[in-house]
């Protein structure tokens, strides 16, 4: 920040009230003399006696004012030029007085033209002056103030977005400042209605009394009338043209930053900010946005951050999710409600006592997203490392739940599980039950089905639990498990009905004769068809295990 961008920066609001009072005196002092009846000599003099004295003390008295107002501003500005940061005292304390300065100037400025114009009138009327001289004293000051402060408002205005806002407030923010006047879009529209229709029609209306007041003759008024309505149509013309100019600037500008970064969300691109200069509604929209924006961006980094939590979270779940061998089929698949869930299944072999047997698993934890899939990867790596240890599947069920309980025990999560062991060799399944529901075995040759059932609670609540291992000895080819979590037999359709047990019952029966893929995508399409439109609540997960006709894996 060079010296003279300083210097404009903090003599801005001073130059305004200098610029406004300026237009507004010529403008009156045109009116009075080019428009108006003439005032006699006397009284001419001792106008411009009043303008040389009063005026320029009233105008230093307010400059020291001012200058005194803004002293936080002005020293706010000069750490800026040396390269130091203010303190975040200074900082609002500045940026409140320079959201409050533009009334407090309004105010003042309003105010010493009312005193002007009882010294004006008072002065006329000591001197002897008659009333037609007083009248124009009075509207000369009145009308002078009423301009001045309606063409400082939009000045002030246009200064404070364009130079004083960007540095004060350099990421926006003016509707979050407290203990600040606000200004409102219709004060905006009033003041310019009462620029370009109530002054102008009061000016006239003066004019014209005036002259009826003075003029010797019906033609000579009527000369004098038409001459005054002519100029002040002229001067007023000019004044509302250049306050309309600068309203219209200030609303498109604003507007426009606006809609650039509305253009940038719709595609995708968030890194854009809205410049926030304005300390009204249109200012308070773009602070909005500009949140709205940062919000848009965290989610758009979450949903990335999911994308790729849900990819990772899918490579933990067997890469193939078909397994066809001559003793055995397997068919497993989990459908997530959310990016990320809590349902797992897997599959693997294992070597025990001289033989490979084959490892299956389904879980669910409670809730879902990013906790549940945490979870879900904690016990899928545990079950994993100690499946290959020997021991039974109790054994191997418990020791994975001590470990959980002494992860999340003071998280209040836990998983319910269905471990199986299957050892082709003698057709032996064993299994352990940890909470989950019961898992349903078919026999196609008796057309029977029964519950694989068994005590046991949920992983992660009680680490000295002591789960049972269950087994089934008389395993034959053709025989059909399904496991699945309760997203499968709660999916629920438009009336709020479940899809429950009995219909997967039916379609296993119906589909016997098909391989494990086959039973699984029709269940699966099955539910989906049922749902209809309805989103699903839960996660889906399900697994089916088809005993086939050789004894080794």
């Amino acid at each position: 920040m060079n010296a003279w961008t300083r210097f404009r920066l903090k003599n801005s609001m001073l130059m305004a009230m200098v610029g406004a009072n300026t237009i507004s005196g010529l403008s009156m002092d045109i009116l009075i003399i080019q428009g108006d009846a003439p005032p006699p000599p006397a009284i001419l003099r001792l106008a411009t006696f009043l303008d040389l004295t009063f005026i320029p003390i009233v105008f230093a008295l307010a400059i020291v004012f001012i200058v005194r107002y803004e002293r936080p501003m002005r020293r706010y500005l000069h750490r800026l030029a040396a390269g130091k940061p203010p303190s975040e005292k200074l900082t609002r304390q500045a940026r409140q007085r320079l959201l409050n300065e533009p009334f407090l100037l309004l105010t003042m400025s309003w105010s010493l033209w009312l005193y002007g114009t009882i010294v004006y009138a008072g002065t006329f009327w000591i001197s002897g002056a008659g009333p037609v001289e007083i009248h124009r004293a009075v509207f000369r000051s009145l009308s002078t103030g009423l301009t001045t402060v309606v063409v400082a408002f939009f000045l002030i205005e246009s200064i404070l977005q364009k130079w004083l806002a960007p540095v004060f407030f350099p990421e926006g923010g003016l509707s979050r400042t407290s203990q600040v006047m606000r200004i409102q879009l219709s004060v905006r529209l009033g003041c310019l209605l009462l620029a370009c229709n109530v002054v102008p029609l009061l000016s006239i209306v003066g004019a014209t009394l005036r002259i009826v007041a003075v003029a010797p003759d019906q033609h000579q008024l009527a000369a004098m009338i038409r001459r005054a309505v002519i100029f002040d149509a002229a001067v007023f013309m000019l004044v509302g043209a250049f306050l309309v100019f600068i309203v219209s600037r200030n609303i498109t500008q604003s507007m426009g930053a606006i809609i650039q970064v509305l253009k940038q969300i719709r595609r995708g691109n968030f890194n854009h900010k809205v410049r926030v200069t304005a300390n009204d509604e249109i200012g308070y929209a773009g602070d909005v946005i500009n949140t709205m924006t940062e919000g848009l961006k965290e989610r758009d980094a979450m949903r990335q951050s999911l994308a790729l939590a849900r990819e990772v979270q899918q490579q933990l779940l067997p890469r193939v999710d078909t397994l066809r061998r001559e003793a055995l089929q397997i068919a497993g698949r989990s459908v997530y409600c959310d990016e990320t869930g809590g349902d797992y299944f897997d599959f693997f072999a294992v070597a025990r006592n001289g033989s490979r047997q084959m490892a299956l698993a389904l879980g669910d934890v409670s809730g879902h997203g990013i906790a549940a899939a945490l979870l879900m990867a904690t016990v899928r790596s545990a079950l994993r490392q100690r499946a290959a240890l020997p021991g039974n599947p109790a054994r191997i069920v418990g020791d994975v739940n001590r470990q959980l309980v002494a992860d999340v025990q003071e998280s209040g999560q836990f998983m319910t599980l269905f471990f199986f062991l299957y050892e082709p060799e003698h057709r032996v399944l064993q299994w352990t039950r940890a909470g989950h529901d019961p898992a349903l075995l078919y026999d196609p040759a008796g057309d029977r089905f029964e519950n694989l059932k068994g005590e046991g609670i949920a992983l992660g609540i009680d680490g000295n639990y002591a789960y049972r291992t269950h087994r089934r000895q008389d395993c034959r080819p053709g025989q059909i498990v399904v496991a699945g979590t309760d997203g499968v037999w709660e999916a629920r359709n438009a009336a709020g009905e479940m899809f429950g047990k009995q219909r997967v019952r039916d379609l296993v029966r119906r589909h016997a004769n098909s391989d494990a893929r086959h039973i699984r995508e029709t269940i699966l399409t099955a539910v989906r068809s049922y749902m209809g439109d309805q989103r699903a609540e839960d996660d889906i997960t399900l697994m089916v295990f088809k005993i086939g006709q050789g004894r080794t894996l």
